[in-house]
């Protein structure tokens, strides 16, 4: 058999790793949506027979929340699961007794991304001896520099634009010889030398990693697009010019993120009643009623019932948009039974609270703390889902909500873009409602939309929701996904991925 190329995954975040790689002990450090991804890729791959590890930090408190002999057994059990050894965890006390995967503190995460990728740069990248190195995120962002150094094909992906900074001598310092590859780091200022800059001029971890990698991809291509077209201000100058050069080079793109299998309300082991295209008409007026029981909303499963799924963080997500319509869209559409549910965390929480309070409207607006199972139930009980994020580099809810017959309301950006298309009943095609315009009247618009598609023949809607969920789950899986990065790695390697 040839040789299979040999994958090393850098990730700083997990959900699962495949049983046979050792996830019998429940390994999974999550803070977002690329811990999923990662989980996601790696299971496919491993699926494909493909010769992929996988290195992560040594979250000891975070996948265990017992004693250092029994993780040492548990650790050593993991191996014995294996013909040969896949996941290599970097160990440091830095993140050993971490709660979570990110810290409010900024020199915590500078300090735990640096004993991260010291491990994997002196001693995982050594023994695993990869082919070429898939990274993500800013916590990764020198090893494609190393990489690029000894002549390693490597990938960066960008789940997010957070990024940190640090000196060289910093980074030296915690054990991490800079030194041999600090040319393809990229600096706050054009260094002059390397004695000049060591002490003084700051290094990009995010812009280091787009510059050095051979490859870049973001979490959609329209994030892409709009990065190099310069519409967003709030990315730093520097990452928006590394990354057109990469584009302009054609060695940038973007690949979908896809939910986890588990959002599928067939099989969803959260929701109360499962349901699939053909019974969701029916399954979906149970699930609304256990939702609305369960809220503490109006018993009425006729109602159209409208649900907030993400953090509510007026800089990105747009909550402020709502919150400024809500008490007035209640009002407007009263006769119809309409109730807003929102299942978030976040600056806007109280807000929430206060608009159905001030205005005696508990009834008919349901505000809850973040719960991953009402989260699930709410999807599978609601007929819309609000999305109207000013940014968004890929976003899952409004993927989740079409799968689940659950109409996405999104303003047109980033992954909203790609993911979702207008409604048009004539043609039978799209899945949701899109406003072009960032303000209030733009998701009133939206909103109307939807409101306009409720009121339709229940038949007819129940076709066009049908089709919606049967089109989505083919559409966004986790095979497409890792099929996209296949692509990637292949032309990377300029030979097949052999998977056989």
């Amino acid at each position: 058999m040839p040789n299979r190329p040999r994958i090393l995954i850098v990730t700083p975040e997990v959900t699962y790793l495949p049983e046979e790689m050792g996830s019998c002990a429940g390994y999974s450090a999550k803070a977002g949506g690329l811990a999923d991804v990662s989980a996601a890729l790696i299971s496919a791959l491993f699926d494909l027979n493909s010769d992929v590890h996988v290195a992560i930090p040594d979250y000891r408190s975070i996948y265990h929340d017992y004693s250092t002999e029994k993780h040492d057994r548990e650790v050593e059990k993991i191996r014995q699961c294996l013909n040969e050894e896949r996941i290599h965890f970097a160990a440091d006390r830095a993140f050993l007794y971490k709660e979570k995967v990110y810290s409010a503190s900024y020199k915590t995460n500078l300090k735990v991304s640096l004993a991260f990728q010291r491990e994997v740069i002196n001693n995982i990248i050594p023994r695993v001896k990869p082919d070429i190195i898939h990274c993500n995120d800013w916590m990764t962002g020198l090893i494609p520099a190393m990489a690029r150094q000894y002549g390693i094909p490597c990938l960066f992906s960008i789940h997010n634009i957070h990024t940190m900074t640090s000196t060289l001598a910093e980074i030296e310092d915690r054990g991490i010889d800079a030194a041999s590859f600090w040319q393809w780091l990229y600096f706050k200022r054009m260094p002059e030398s390397y004695e000049e800059s060591r002490e003084s001029n700051r290094v990009d971890f995010l812009c280091s990693g787009v510059f050095s990698a051979h490859y870049v991809n973001t979490v959609s291509p329209a994030f892409l697009q709009e990065i190099v077209e310069n519409r967003h201000p709030f990315v730093e100058p520097g990452l928006q010019a590394e990354l057109t050069h990469k584009w302009k080079a054609g060695c940038a793109t973007g690949i979908l993120n896809a939910p986890e299998p588990e959002f599928n309300p067939a099989v969803d082991e959260m929701i109360r009643f499962n349901y699939g295209p053909k019974n969701h008409r029916r399954m979906k007026q149970k699930n609304k009623a256990f939702l609305q029981k369960t809220v503490g909303l109006e018993q009425n499963p006729d109602a159209p019932l409208f649900f907030w799924p993400s953090r509510l963080d007026p800089v990105q997500k747009g909550c402020q948009l709502l919150a400024h319509i809500m008490y007035e869209t209640i009002e407007r559409y009263w006769d119809t039974g309409i109730q807003i549910v929102s299942v978030a965390d976040g600056e806007y929480y109280k807000h929430f609270k206060d608009i159905a309070g001030f205005h005696d409207l508990r009834h008919r607006i349901g505000v809850l703390s973040f719960d991953e199972q009402l989260s699930h139930q709410a999807f599978a009980g609601s007929d819309f889902v609000f999305m109207p994020s000013s940014f968004e580099p890929c976003g899952l809810p409004q993927i989740i909500g079409a799968i689940y017959g659950t109409l996405p309301i999104v303003f047109d950006t980033g992954g909203l873009h790609d993911t979702v298309r207008p409604l048009d009943l004539e043609n039978s095609s799209g899945n949701g409602f899109i406003f072009s315009v960032y303000d209030t009247q733009g998701l009133n618009w939206a909103v109307d939309r939807a409101m306009d598609f409720f009121a339709l023949n229940p038949d007819e809607r129940e076709v066009q929701i049908r089709r919606i969920m049967i089109e989505s789950v083919t559409e966004f899986n986790h095979s497409r996904c890792a099929e996209s990065y296949i692509s990637l790695y292949e032309k990377m390697l300029e030979r097949p991925f052999i998977v056989s």
